[in-house]
Formats: C-alpha cells, structure tokens, sequence
C-alpha cells in the first residue's frame, strides 16, 4: 500500500556520495504515485479529491448578491449548485435618553471586517452609508463572521461596534442605541509643540480603549489653535484611563503618531507631540552581495523619534543606479530607526533590515546598504504520467511564516518565468515558509506544496535549494448549473458569477484552505472547471 502519513516532513539524500540524510524542505507528498489508489497528493498530504471541499459562488455584487458558501460532501462530476437569496444585516438605530427614545434618520456608515464562516483566512469586507428610514436599515452581505462598526456624519456621536454571523440567504438583526447628547463625556484638550504652539499640520485624534478599539471618532485638531474635542459614550466615564491616538492626516507629513494615556474625567488635556526634530533627508544606494546596484527595491524607515512619538517615512523607490533618497525624522537619543529594504521578484538581493542612526541634521549620506543573496529555489515539474516535462506552468509564491532568525517576506509573488521545456524552474526567493502553487495552461489542475526555504549556511557561498521533482494530478471536469432556489428568488440563474473550489483541512495543527479551482458562469448560469482527480 503506497500510504503517505499526512503532515510528516520526508527525509531525502540531499548530499551525494556520503548517504547523508536532512530533512526535505517539502512538506507531505510530492505525487500521486506515493498515496493509495483513489488518494490525490495535496498540500496536506494524501487525501480523496471528492471530500473536504467547501466552494464559494459570487453572484453579483453589484445588485446585492454577495458570497455564498457551501461544503460539498462528495463531488460529483455533475455539480449543480443552489444559491439564496440576499443575506442582509438589518435591523433599528435608535437615540435613547433616560427619559426619551427616538429614531434615528440621519446618515450612518457601517463597516464590516470578517472572513468566511467556512473558508478560514478567506477576509470578507462590506462598508455602505446609508439614510436609515425612521431608523430602519438593510445592508445585503456576504456570508461570514463580521465586526461591525457603526459611525455617523455626526462627530459627537462615538461609534458602536458588535459582532454577527451571517449565513447564506439570512436576515440577521442588529440594533444600535446612541446616546444622547447630554450623557456623552466631552474630553477637549490642544496638541501642541513643545513650545506651546500648535503643530502646522493636518492631525486627527481618537479615543481608543486599552485594547485599541475605538471609543470616539476621529476628529480633526484645528489647525490654527490645535484644539480639539471629543465625545466619549457614558461607559468611558468608568474608566480609569482611555488612550488618545494623534495622527497626522497626510503620509506625506513629517510629524510622527503618538499615543498618550490619559484620565477621561481630566479637564483640558494639554498633548505635547514632543521635540521630534526637523526633517532629515536621508540618501544611500542599495548593493547586491556583488557590489552591483539594486534597482525598483522598496525602501522605508521607521521607528521611535524624540518626545515618545513613532515615525514611519513614505515608501520610495531606488533607481537604475540604486541611489535612492526619503525624508524622515531624527531618531531619539539612544535609539535607531529601522531602514527596510524589499528588491522585487526575479532579484537575487534578499529582503533586508538594517539599524539606521538618523542624527539632527539636514542631508544624512548613508552607508549603502548591501543585501545577501536570496536562496536560489531549483525544481523540476513533471506532467500526471510521471514521465514527460510538464512546460509552461506559472508558479506563485504565497508566505506563510517566517522561520527563525529571519524576517517573515511580505508579499506573494510569480516566478518571473514559466517552467521551460524540460518542466525546470528557478525562484530566487527569501528565507521562509512558502505554498508554491503551480498553475498549468494545460487542462489540469492546479497543485499546491509547502515548501521551507532555510537561511543560508554561510555568507561566502551563493544559497541555493533543490528541490524534490513535483507531479502534476491528472484532471476531471466538472459541470454544472449556478441557481436560485425558491420560487421567489429573481433571477432564476446566476450569470457570470464567479465559483471557487476549496479544499479545507488542518496542515500542521492549523485549519487552512487550499484553493483548487476558479471559474466563471456563463450568460445561462452554466459553469465548467477542473479539480484534481486520480
């Protein structure tokens, strides 16, 4: 029996001619040729392609038809799917008083952050102002599990925030009370220099709880005198202390964020942003291991300036010469700043951090900053018989997690180039955690591995990693029909809807979903994909 015990990390002679064994950097299987005979080998090891399988349908968003999700118990070659109707948040907003309640009609904004019910990671977002009528609303969603956040035009008015789950098709209440104008807690106070005078540029302040939610809108400090005035729910009043979040307006300001902890029961609060310094022109080049310049690298600086507060500079670009130069804050006594430098796919220049003293001057002329060298990934792609190249597969790199001793990279990526003729691939990427997704312009189907990519061993041989060879799974097709169910439902079909097939199980302890097909309906409703099969 050719049986793969899930989630076990293979070892495999890496080392020619000495029989030396370390582990593989694959987790679980490389084909299909090492599970039983009605098994496919997916990223969590071998597993049937018919079970575990969650699939996600988009109608239309446009006119309220949001996501749906539905597990599939066994899938079929012909798969009909049967959607609901609109699911909607609904419910009242009301004023109360200790004497009075009243409807309110005036504009609000909800915001809803969440993910999937079924798809874990899967995000799901919604925000819509609306004019509820004599406090009524409806706002169609997505299915998932959502915070929400309800705010008004009205900056007096704190916001109110809950949490729902929402199913395919449901009607879900949700209420809200406001408070009345006369029991809300007032905090005002002014921002201020070190000097007294207000800060010349665009700020905002909020009032959060110790756990950073928000407690009261954001409110614009006046420019001109730097005051400002909150309104806190009547809770906030048992509070020992709130905190109060100033940010500038623009990324372009060169005045940092501060966070000050202050009695809510305190009169006129007086902030001081601190003496955070003048603006430092930063420049320096980013190198390669080999002296050569790094261009379209990602470059930042942040970190802690004087007078408590954090700066983060805007994002520049370095140039063909790999010159590059930013504007910053000085950083505080005893302190540096961190200088962040991402080159982008297809570089040999690996992800890079460096401590930066940034003193008060004017022009600072920097080291350059010289980055290793990413781990050059090798791999070889093999069609379903195991025997023929598999050419011309795009190849995406999604991070999981970072491994010891290195900063986790930040974004997915594709491979500069497909795999050639000889099924071959080369990825220069970061040490990490990665799932390699191979995607084939052939009709079959998608395949996922996890791969670990370790540090280098030493800073005078170029990394590289070689990997196992990979087998592509033979594809089936599957059909079906996109509708409504219930005679009500208008329209009958989902046209050109878009369809996601997922594969949902635990990889190494953790809940995950795989992603095995994508497709879209036709103008009947109709849909066709391929998933992995044996």
């Amino acid at each position: 029996m050719k049986r793969l015990t899930p989630l076990v990390l293979l070892t495999t002679a890496l080392a020619a001619g000495c029989g030396y064994s370390a582990p593989d950097p694959v987790l679980g299987c490389r084909s299909d040729s090492e599970c039983d005979n009605d098994e496919v080998c997916f990223v969590d090891g071998c597993g049937d392609p018919g079970k575990n399988i969650v699939v996600e349908v988009v109608p239309n968003p446009r006119v309220g038809l949001h996501a749906q999700d539905f597990r599939v118990t066994e899938l079929r070659s012909q798969q009909n799917i049967e959607l609901y109707g609109p699911a909607l948040l609904k419910g009242q907003v009301r004023v109360e008083g200790l004497s009075s309640t009243s409807a309110y009609s005036a504009p609000i904004t909800l915001r809803m952050t969440g993910e999937s019910l079924l798809i874990p990671g899967l995000v799901r977002r919604h925000e819509s102002t609306l004019v509820p009528t004599n406090g009524l609303y409806s706002l169609p969603v997505g299915a998932g599990r959502y915070d929400v956040t309800l705010s008004t035009n009205d900056a007096a008015l704190p916001p109110l925030s809950s949490t729902r789950d929402v199913q395919p098709g449901d009607a879900v209440t949700l209420d809200f009370t406001l408070p009345v104008s006369s029991e809300l807690v007032r905090l005002s106070g002014k921002v201020v220099r070190p000097d007294g005078k207000p800060v010349d540029v665009d700020l905002e302040v909020q009032a959060q709880d110790e756990q950073l939610r928000p407690l009261s809108q954001r409110v614009m400090v006046t420019r001109e005198s730097g005051a400002f005035t909150l309104s806190l729910p009547p809770t906030a009043a048992e509070r020992p202390t709130v905190v109060l979040q100033v940010v500038p307006t623009s990324p372009q300001a060169l005045v940092p964020q501060k966070q000050f902890t202050v009695n809510p029961r305190q009169g006129a609060l007086e902030l001081s942003m601190g003496d955070y310094g003048e603006p430092v022109r930063l420049r320096a080049r980013v190198l390669d291991r080999n002296g050569q310049p790094v261009a379209q690298a990602t470059v930042s600086l942040q970190g802690k300036v004087s007078g408590g507060g954090q700066f983060r500079s805007q994002k520049v670009l370095t140039d063909e010469t790999g010159a590059f130069e930013l504007l910053t804050l000085p950083n505080e006594t005893g302190s540096s700043m961190t200088l962040s430098v991402v080159p982008p796919p297809g570089s040999s220049a690996s992800f890079t951090l460096r401590y930066v003293q940034v003193p008060r001057v004017s022009v600072l002329a920097s080291a350059d900053v010289v980055c290793g060298e990413r781990v050059l990934v090798r791999g070889e792609l093999m069609k379903p018989s195991g025997s023929q190249p598999a050419a011309g597969v795009a190849i995406m790199a999604e991070p999981l997690e970072e491994v010891p001793g290195w900063s986790r990279s930040t974004a997915s990526f594709q491979a500069p180039r497909t795999t050639d003729e000889a099924g071959r691939f080369e990825l220069p990427m970061d040490p990490g955690r990665y799932r390699l997704d191979f995607i084939p312009t052939e009709d079959l189907p998608r395949v996922s591995r996890i791969v670990t990519v370790p540090p280098p061993v030493s800073a005078s041989v170029p990394p590289s990693l070689e990997l196992s060879t990979f087998t592509l799974s033979k594809g089936r097709s599957v059909n079906g029909q996109v509708t409504f169910t219930g005679s009500n439902a208008t329209p009958s079909t989902a046209p050109y809807a878009s369809i996601r097939f997922f594969r949902v199980v635990d990889v190494e302890g953790k809940s995950s979903a795989l992603l095995l097909s994508q497709t879209l309906t036709d103008q009947t409703g109709a849909y066709s994909t391929t998933v992995p099969a044996r």
